[in-house]
């Protein structure tokens, strides 16, 4: 089969046959191309200068009209200076982390990013703070959400030593974020929460913060509703240890169940410096306040203690008290406003010679009877007791007690010394009605009653002095009463005379007749005497007139000249 295909002739149809001329000329060898062939110049001005440091390219780029485009199989050209786009930065983001922002540690930045970032408004008297020592944010209404922000600021911030956020209603996250910040922030000193209502649940995120931080040292939860749940929080951190020195825990609903749990974390832990646990009831169960003030007794570094509106009373408690003030280094007691009396006052200020530091002594507004008060007073006299600040406002004393106080005062040691007190009893008279007042309205009263003769004893009395002067005896002045008639009885006119008295002798009294008219004139400003009218002249005996004879030839007088005239 193969055969025959050879055998068989390939036809082939043509369409054009051209006739092919040999070349005469010869293609040039390879090295003579001209696409390889470059003209330059046969000497640079640049190079040349650029050899003797008299020029610099600049750029480094060369001139495209140094580059000989040739072929485009020519891959690398030896005058090529321009590299490939390099990687903006894709390969970056498809295969690495986004790099993280780093704020500065003063917060401001991180502090708007944040609200930003939670659509919060910022606060602007915070965000000013974060350069300065203190934040005081006192009744601004903070957004419980806006302090995740402020906490984040403060975590690093070097500035601040002081925060405070009194009355702004805090819920439970913002006091978590408060903790987280407490666990980090390694300058804040002084945390201020009084007022804002945290609650129990709202202190335990709070505390959590405060066993890993080491600087805080001042924490005031005044008015925050802990109840005793709270307050077993508290005492958690404490027995676990934490470096607070100043706590204030006033009106907060606390029993003696949650003090007694509270005493017991002292036994591990006890460095508090200031302690105020006023304004609660602390005295229900009994156990609990006295085992406190047994552990506070035992604290070397206290120096003020705040038991003011906490119903303490009875010889117990005084008793526990007793032992709080030989305490090494307390200078301030403030036990107003309890119910302290009696044998307990007696008992609690038993060692006050102890207290070698102590300054201020408060007392005020206790159920004190003037000898408690004196007994108090006593033992300023000693000069072992070293108080210098004795108040006891609304406390009454007797005159003993200022006999006491003058003695104290005159004593070199305690000139400076301040004791404050309430009402003297016994150092006023008794105030009853003016008896010049009542005699003369009873004698009013008996001259206006009849119908018939009536006198007036104003008038009555300015007569009696016109007529006799300013000093008259009693009997004359009991007659001259009598002659104007006036229905006195002589008691009442003894007891007028008893309450003008005049000079005395030896057998008669007198009546200041001056004192009478003067006080009658002011109780009776309108009443006076009529005036006293002229003397009449005196009338002169009338002269006998002699009649004149009448002539006889009345016409043969001469008429007499007018002397002022000169006329007949």
């Amino acid at each position: 089969m193969s055969s025959g295909s050879d055998e068989e002739e390939i036809q082939t149809e043509v369409i054009y046959e051209g006739s092919v001329e040999e070349s005469s000329v010869e293609d040039p060898p390879m090295t003579e191309w001209s696409s390889l062939i470059i003209e330059m110049p046969e000497e640079n001005l640049k190079k040349v200068l650029h050899a003797q440091g008299l020029y610099k390219p600049g750029s480094g780029e060369i001139c495209g009209k140094y580059i000989g485009m040739s072929q485009s199989s020519v891959i690398i050209h030896p005058y090529y200076n321009y590299p490939a786009v390099l990687d903006p930065g894709i390969k970056d983001a498809l295969l690495k982390p986004e790099p993280r922002v780093v704020y500065p540690e003063d917060g401001q930045d991180l502090y708007l990013s944040v609200c930003r970032e939670m659509n919060q408004c910022p606060v602007r008297m915070f965000h000013q703070g974060l350069v300065t020592d203190t934040i005081d944010l006192r009744y601004y209404s903070v957004n419980p959400y806006g302090v995740r922000p402020m906490a984040l600021a403060l975590q690093y911030n070097k500035n601040v030593t002081t925060f405070n956020l009194t009355d702004n209603f805090l819920n439970d996250d913002a006091c978590f974020h408060l903790g987280d910040m407490l666990t980090s922030n390694s300058n804040l000193t002084e945390l201020n929460l009084s007022g804002c209502r945290i609650g129990a649940s709202g202190a335990s995120k709070l505390f959590s913060g405060l066993l890993l931080n080491k600087n805080l040292r001042i924490l005031n939860l005044d008015k925050n509703e802990l109840g005793d749940l709270g307050i077993e929080h508290f005492a958690q951190v404490v027995f676990r240890g934490i470096n607070l020195k100043q706590i204030s825990l006033s009106k907060n609903n606390i029993t003696g169940k949650s003090i007694n749990i509270l005493a017991e974390a002292f036994e591990t832990h006890n460095h508090l410096t200031h302690i105020d646990i006023s304004r609660n009831n602390l005295s229900a169960p009994q156990n609990g306040i006295v085992n406190l003030l047994n552990q506070l007794a035992e604290n070397k570094a206290l120096q003020e203690l705040y038991l003011s509106w906490d119903a303490l009373s009875g010889v117990r408690t005084a008793t526990a008290i007793k032992a709080v003030t030989r305490a090494p280094n307390l200078r301030v007691l403030d036990l107003s406003y309890n119910r302290l009396v009696g044998e307990a006052v007696e008992t609690l200020i038993g060692s006050l010679g102890k207290a070698k530091k102590m300054v201020t002594l408060n007392l005020s507004n206790n159920p004190m009877t003037p000898e408690d008060a004196l007994k108090v007073l006593n033992k300023m006299k000693s000069n072992a007791v070293k108080i210098q600040n004795l108040i006891m406002e609304n406390v009454s004393v007797n005159m003993t007690f200022l006999k006491v106080f003058n003695q104290i005062k005159s004593l070199k040691t305690k000139k400076n010394a301040v004791i404050v007190y309430g009402g003297v009893l016994g150092a006023y008279d008794i105030a009853g009605p003016d008896m010049r007042d009542l005699v003369l309205n009873r004698a009013e009263f008996l001259t206006k009653k009849g119908k018939k003769h009536k006198v007036d004893v104003a008038l009555m009395a300015m007569q009696i002095l016109k007529d006799n002067g300013e000093i008259m005896p009693t009997k004359e002045f009991a007659d001259a009463v009598a002659a104007t008639g006036a229905p006195l009885d002589d008691d009442l006119v003894n007891e007028i005379a008893s309450t003008f008295p005049g000079p005395k002798t030896a057998k008669t009294k007198t009546v200041d007749l001056a004192s009478l008219v003067d006080f009658v004139k002011r109780k009776w400003p309108d009443r006076e005497l009529p005036p006293t009218p002229p003397p009449e002249p005196e009338v002169q005996p009338e002269e006998e007139i002699q009649p004149i004879e009448e002539t006889k030839n009345e016409s043969t007088k001469t008429p007499k000249k007018n002397k002022n005239t000169g006329f007949k």
